[in-house]
């Protein structure tokens, strides 16, 4: 039970924001564990990618994948992080709260890897449909 009341405290919308901030600051710092600094840009990715896992408009599990996949990737860099930098960077963050990172380069990337994603969809079903 603990676990779960720990994952509806990292689920907390206000406080989502707060982590997703902390999280960028973590993959840019130069301490963070390479293990940590994969999961962290990975949910970044995840949380700033117009797809999802399971498309919003689906009632209950559209927004239910945002509720349980953001807070356990959080949960897993908070894991993978030493304790210290996880709350120097987790502080950083409260301070900037207001401030959101520029990322005209994450979101280029993002549309350009869907846009790959669908082409080699096409060419794949363009193969198959002309054999």
């Amino acid at each position: 039970m603990m676990r779960l009341s720990r994952l509806f405290r990292f689920a907390n919308a206000a406080r989502l924001a707060t982590y997703l901030i902390a999280l960028w600051k973590l993959a840019r710092h130069a301490e963070t564990p390479t293990a940590a600094k994969l999961v962290a840009l990975a949910v970044l990715a995840y949380a700033v990618s117009p797809i999802d896992l399971i498309p919003d408009f689906i009632p209950v599990l559209g927004q239910l994948d945002d509720l349980i996949l953001l807070p356990l990737g959080v949960a897993l860099a908070v894991k993978l992080t030493p304790k210290p930098l996880w709350e120097a960077r987790l502080r950083e963050a409260e301070v900037s709260r207001e401030q959101l990172p520029k990322l005209w380069w994450g979101a280029a990337a993002i549309v350009l890897l869907w846009a790959v994603l669908f082409g080699l969809f096409v060419w794949w079903l363009v193969r198959v449909l002309a054999a």
